[in-house]
């Protein structure tokens, strides 16, 4: 893919989740409550959204409102081990759902940094963060393809159904390897193909800002982490994820292609 028509897939995301975040303050919404590219303002819906794909009530009852929009496919505290005093990057942190539960896990002496591209977002996280007074939680306009973060400096870097609307995974990675101190590791919720995915939804312009058109195949990932120097790399799709991905494109058949997965691995 030429750096234009990767500028073009990033600026199409970008519109989609500012109509997202908009969507959310307004009361409106863009698309189906049970997608990932869609919200409501019903807390209810989104609630039972997250608790779909991993997330405790007491998980959604200790988030500002209105922090969780109901946009993920998985959740990635589950797997990142997050520690007192931890310094954690979010990318792709939206409204800050998992920011803002990461922050509650590290502490005072920890700092949560959750980066999107989307100016929207970054004012709704802002916002959800002074209301609620998460002082160990930032916020910053930035590509995951281009961290905003400087070398070595974080210890886990989750994510949750982010990378995947990337067209340009590989550098997010090599970022990621970069920004992550000897040790750190990556602790991510993400979509992965299950099969080769036809070119009608390849090329459907929804169907990549829902998580699904831009989908890797598990072996091109772990072979994209290897590159980047990443050791003790592990996917584990997990197929009862199918039946929430059905409701992403109802009648679309997308859940025959792309299955939620956890992604880890480890800077040596």
């Amino acid at each position: 893919m030429s750096q234009e028509q990767a500028d073009k897939v990033r600026q199409q995301v970008r519109e989609s989740y500012s109509a997202v975040a908009e969507a959310g303050d307004s009361g409106g919404c863009c698309g189906e409550v049970s997608s990932c590219c869609g919200v409501s303002d019903d807390v209810r819906i989104n609630q039972l959204v997250s608790s779909r794909v991993g997330y405790s009530q007491a998980d959604v009852d200790n988030v500002p409102q209105g922090a969780d929009m109901g946009l993920g496919c998985g959740n990635p505290r589950a797997i990142a081990s997050l520690q007192p005093g931890d310094v954690v990057l979010d990318l792709g942190s939206g409204g800050g759902f998992d920011a803002f539960l990461a922050a509650r896990e590290v502490g005072a002496g920890g700092l949560v940094i959750g980066v999107d591209m989307t100016p929207a977002m970054i004012s709704k996280a802002r916002r959800n963060a002074s209301e609620a007074s998460f002082d160990n939680v930032e916020f910053r306009l930035g590509e995951i393809e281009y961290l905003p973060v400087p070398d070595a400096s974080v210890d886990v870097i989750i994510s949750n159904c982010v990378i995947n609307l990337s067209p340009e995974k590989d550098r997010v990675f090599r970022e990621s390897f970069r920004v992550l101190k000897q040790g750190g590791r990556l602790a991510i919720s993400d979509v992965v193909a299950s099969a080769e995915l036809p070119d009608e939804i390849r090329n459907d312009p929804y169907l990549h800002s829902a998580c699904v058109a831009g989908a890797s195949r598990v072996e091109e990932l772990e072979s994209v982490l290897a590159g980047c120097g990443f050791t003790d790399i592990r996917i584990r799709p997990k197929d009862e994820s199918r039946e929430f991905i059905r409701d992403w494109a109802p009648g679309r058949g997308v859940e025959e292609y792309v299955v939620s997965a956890t992604i880890e691995a480890v800077k040596p």
